[in-house]
């Protein structure tokens, strides 16, 4: 999947794939997490978001069934 290199203190990437309804997120520290069933408009207010951090963590995180696909 390919990743959109954004400006935050603690998400390096985020990439969706709209076929498969999958958010990609790679954090600075290395991890890379895929949110699944995610609908695209979630994906559209995160890359616009003023906060990735605060987005993600108000509106995906424990919202969507996920797995680690980099430690």
């Amino acid at each position: 999947m390919i990743r959109k290199n954004v400006d935050s203190s603690n998400i390096k990437s985020v990439g969706y794939d709209p076929s498969l309804k999958v958010l990609e997120i790679e954090f600075d520290g290395g991890g890379v997490y895929q949110y699944l069933n995610v609908p695209e408009n979630i994906y559209i207010n995160l890359m616009n978001a003023s906060s990735h951090g605060t987005y993600l963590n108000k509106f995906i995180k424990d919202k969507y069934p996920y797995r680690e696909v980099s430690p």
